[in-house]
């Protein structure tokens, strides 16, 4: 084996775990610069003795940057390649149907109209935690209250909401 290519290899091996880090900054991606880094072992054992190589770092991180967008082309060629081929028909779509959406429009309109009704605390302690997304503590300061009654007021709200879409009495 070439003088150099022991020298690579022996580099290699000291410098792997910065020349896969190098690599997956540049992909993007750790497995496939695990993947890079293998070729680049491959590829350094084939590296011949003359002409010499002065540094050796540097010609090994030039390699693996090579090798790097190399496989960054390939991997574009292969999604230009196979994304006109893909049949998406039998695959079931993610859009709720006609009628799921019709249901769900129901529902948040009674939630709306059940909102409306609540007694003024609960409806502001509701909208400001669900709609606003404030924390109790936060919804506590901003309307004077402890966090223990914001609880209490949140707890209500949703059992009035919950029994607004399930038709349950309460108990």
């Amino acid at each position: 084996m070439p003088t150099n290519a022991i020298a690579l290899s022996r580099l290699l091996i000291a410098e792997r775990t910065s020349l896969v880090r190098w690599v997956a900054s540049i992909i993007g991606s750790e497995p496939a610069a695990e993947d890079v880094a293998q070729s680049l072992y491959i590829k350094v054992q084939t590296v011949e003795d003359h002409p010499p190589i002065v540094n050796k770092r540097s010609f090994l991180f030039r390699l693996a940057s090579n090798l790097a967008i190399d496989h960054i082309r390939s991997a574009r060629r292969h999604d230009a390649l196979f994304a006109h081929h893909v049949n998406t028909s039998h695959v079931p779509s993610t859009e709720p149907s006609a009628e799921s959406r019709l249901l769900d429009q129901e529902k948040v309109r009674r939630l709306a109209a059940v909102v409306e009704t609540m007694p003024l605390r609960c409806r502001q302690v509701f909208v400001l935690i669900k709609f606003d997304e404030l924390s109790v503590a936060q919804t506590a300061t901003r309307l004077g209250i402890t966090q223990d009654m914001v609880r209490k007021h949140i707890r209500h709200a949703l059992q009035i909401c919950h029994q607004a879409l399930t038709g349950d009495q309460p108990a």
